[in-house]
């Protein structure tokens, strides 16, 4: 919460008490004027006029409260962005909001690159970032380190298409000549590079998807210790299930 939102939402408690002890006080103090010339001043009484005095001192702090806050000046509104930012990471610390999240942002870059010469190079990373991420808690020991190469490498990669992108919007816009032969190259040069990228990358996933497989497979025969583990427990449950049955079983009698 802003401090902006503190205050008025503050300042709406304080007015909101100032008038329910305000119509207390009110109710009590007519309560006491009307029933105290009936009986005199006894006890009741008395209780009655302290009660109307409390309330009414009550109300007028509440009162007074109010108005000095709403002397004082508002906090300035929070910026927009910050806000955003504070949005998203409350979203993100759930799994489901922060897939959500990843393929908004997926979207709006991949709708800036409509029409560029990368299209399906960044739909190839999209895939290899993808598989890497559904990877990436398997990938233990010598693995961790490929992840974080991988995670430097694939923000490179996602600059330099920003980058070609602008580079290709900015082409039609130059003057014919040797101007923009000169941007021409220049881009036929970064989109060369970003593509090159995009394979070694996808050649890193693969390599990271062999490890995870290599890392799954057992050091002894090619079964894994889980499995035999799977057909003791099977013989000892199938052998006590046969000697139960034996001893429940009545013996055969001879004719």
């Amino acid at each position: 919460m802003d401090e902006r939102t503190r205050y008025f939402r503050r300042l709406k408690r304080l007015r909101g008490s100032a008038r329910r002890w305000s119509v207390l006080g009110g109710g009590l103090v007519a309560a006491t004027a009307v029933l105290t010339p009936y009986s005199g001043i006894g006890v009741v009484d008395a209780i009655w006029a302290g009660a109307a005095g409390s309330s009414v001192a009550l109300a007028w702090w509440r009162w007074s409260d109010h108005r000095a806050l709403a002397a004082t000046p508002a906090p300035p509104p929070p910026d927009p962005a910050l806000a955003g930012q504070r949005l998203a990471a409350a979203i993100e610390r759930f799994p489901a909001g922060r897939s959500m999240l990843n393929e908004v942002r997926r979207q709006k870059n991949r709708y800036a690159l409509r029409g560029s010469a990368i299209t399906q190079a960044w739909d190839r990373l999209d895939r290899a970032s993808a598989t890497l991420t559904a990877l990436a808690d398997r990938l233990t020991g010598p693995g961790e380190a490929a992840v974080l190469e991988a995670a430097a490498a694939e923000q490179w990669l996602r600059d330099l298409g920003q980058r070609v992108a602008s580079v290709e919007r900015a082409i039609p816009l130059s003057p014919p000549g040797d101007r923009r032969a000169a941007i021409e190259q220049s881009h036929a040069s970064l989109v060369g590079q970003f593509t090159e990228g995009v394979t070694a990358y996808e050649q890193l996933v693969a390599a990271a998807a062999g490890y995870v497989a290599e890392d799954g497979h057992p050091m002894t025969d090619g079964k894994h210790p889980a499995f035999a583990g799977l057909v003791d427990a099977t013989d000892r449950l199938r052998g006590l299930a046969e000697a139960l049955g034996e001893l429940k079983r009545p013996p055969a009698t001879s004719i």
